[in-house]
C-alpha cells in the first residue's frame, strides 16, 4: 500500500507504482498529484481497513506529510505509533538512551529560548525542532557568535509552518551535544521478521564543520560494501528495540574517529525525502528499492553495480544559499548547469518560490573527477541565476 502527499511525488514512483499495481490511497491530494485513472486507486476507508486487518503488509509513503493521514485514519495502529516514535527526536533519544547514557540532550520551548544561557549548555550542541525536516531550523553553535545568530534566525518570524504540525513542529526543539564524525544516510527496511534490509548507504558531504545543509550525497559499491555489516548490525538493535517489522526507514547517523556508530534521526515509513536517494539508485542502476521493500527482497550489491563499481552516484540539492530571495530572481540556468557535470542522469526542476529548491541533480561521476562534487558543494549557485 502506497501514501502519496506532497511536498512531492515522482514519475520514477508513480511509474513504479503503475507498473507493479502497488494499490495507492485515493486521496485528495494523490489524486491531484497522480492524474492517472489507470493506478489502482483504493479508496481511503478501504485502505485504512485492509491496514488495520492486514498489519505485516508493507506501506510505504512518499513524504511525512502522509502521517497526518495516519494519525487520522490509523492513530491507534502500530504504523502510527512506531511513526510517531522516530519521528519525534525527543522520544527517539529516549528509546536510546540505555545505549547512549552520557549523550546530552533537552528540550526546549521556542518562545524560551532567547533568554536561554549558553553557560548552562556543552559547546559544541545542535539546536533544532523536535519534529523537522528538510533540515530547516537546525543550529550547529560552536560559540557566543553561533549562539547569537541562532537565537535571531529561531524567532517565531522566521520559522513558518510550510509543512504541518507534526512534520515541523517549531514550537519545541531539541538540544542535543554535536556529534561529530562522518556522516551517511541510509535507506533500508525493517522485513516481516524483524531483519533490517539494507536498500543504500550515502556519504553526506559538508563543506565545513558548521555547515548543516543537505547539498551533496554520495553513493558507490566501494561506500555500500565497506560500510554495510556495521550499519546493519547497528540498525538490527535498533528495530528490535521498537520491534520494527515491515517498515520502511531513512536513516541518519555518524561514526566518529572512534569508529562508534551515533545516530541522528531515523525517519519513518519511507526513504530519502523528495523521492531522491531511492529514485537515485533506480536510475542509477535499474534496481528500485521500492520494488526490493514492497517484494521483500535483498540486494545482491556485486549485480547492482555490476560494470560500474568504479563510478560514484550523488546526490545534489539545490538548496537557495545564493543570498537572493524568490522575487529577485528571474530564472534558474539548468543548461549551464548541467554542462558542470560529467553525466548528469537526471536534473529535477523545481520552482524556487513553491518549494524552496532550484530542484535536484543525479549525476554519475567516474574516478578522479570529483572536484565536480566538491565545486558544487561550496557554490552559492549565483553563476546559475539570473536576477530580474
Amino acid at each position: 500500500m502506497f501514501i502519496i502527499d506532497l511536498p512531492y511525488a515522482s514519475d520514477y514512483l508513480i511509474d513504479k507504482i503503475k507498473e507493479n499495481k502497488y494499490p495507492l490511497v485515493s486521496t485528495e491530494v494523490a489524486r491531484e498529484l497522480v492524474q492517472d485513472d489507470s493506478i489502482s486507486w483504493v479508496s481511503e476507508e478501504q485502505a485504512a481497513t485492509y491496514i488495520r486487518e492486514n498489519p505485516d503488509s508493507p506501506l510505504y509513503t512518499n513524504s511525512e506529510n502522509a502521517l497526518t493521514w495516519i494519525d487520522k485514519h490509523l492513530n491507534d495502529s502500530l504504523f502510527a505509533k512506531q511513526a510517531r516514535l522516530f519521528k519525534d527526536k525527543v522520544k527517539f533519544r529516549e528509546l536510546i538512551r540505555a545505549s547512549y547514557p552520557d549523550f546530552f540532550f533537552k528540550t526546549v520551548d521556542l518562545k524560551d529560548i532567547p533568554g536561554l544561557s549558553l553557560d548552562d549548555l556543552p559547546l559544541p550542541f545542535v539546536i533544532k525542532p523536535s519534529v523537522g525536516f528538510f533540515s530547516i531550523g537546525v543550529h550547529v553553535v560552536k560559540s557566543k557568535e553561533d549562539w547569537a545568530l541562532a537565537k535571531k534566525e529561531l524567532s517565531i518570524e522566521n520559522l513558518e509552518n510550510i509543512y504541518p504540525a507534526n512534520v515541523l513542529n517549531t514550537s519545541v526543539f531539541i538540544i542535543e551535544e554535536y556529534i561529530e564524525g562522518e556522516e551517511f544516510a541510509i535507506d533500508c527496511y525493517f522485513n516481516p521478521k524483524g531483519e533490517v534490509v539494507i536498500l543504500n548507504i550515502l556519504h553526506h558531504k559538508f563543506s565545513s564543520g558548521a555547515d548543516t545543509s543537505d547539498r551533496v550525497y554520495t553513493t558507490s559499491m566501494e561506500i555500500v560494501q565497506g560500510y554495510q555489516d556495521r550499519f546493519r548490525t547497528f540498525l538490527q538493535t535498533i528495530g528490535d528495540q521498537a520491534e520494527l517489522k515491515n517498515f520502511p526507514a531513512h536513516v541518519e547517523l555518524r561514526i566518529n574517529n572512534a569508529g562508534t556508530i551515533n545516530p541522528i534521526e531515523i525517519n519513518p515509513l519511507r526513504f530519502g525525502g523528495w523521492c531522491t536517494t531511492a529514485d537515485l539508485l533506480g536510475i542509477a542502476t535499474g534496481i528500485s528499492p521500492y520494488e526490493y521493500y514492497i517484494q521483500n527482497k535483498k540486494p545482491d550489491w556485486s549485480k547492482v553495480f555490476n560494470g560500474k563499481v568504479d563510478k560514484k552516484f550523488s546526490i545534489i540539492v539545490l538548496n537557495n544559499n545564493s543570498g537572493y530571495t524568490p522575487g529577485q530572481i528571474a530564472c534558474f540556468d539548468y543548461q549551464s548547469l548541467r554542462a558542470d557535470f560529467e553525466n548528469p542522469l537526471l536534473i529535477r526542476e523545481l520552482d524556487v518560490d513553491k518549494y524552496s529548491v532550484f530542484g535536484f541533480v543525479f549525476a554519475e561521476t567516474s574516478p578522479g573527477n570529483e572536484a565536480e562534487l566538491n565545486n558544487i558543494l561550496v557554490s552559492d549557485l549565483r553563476k546559475y541565476i539570473n536576477l530580474k
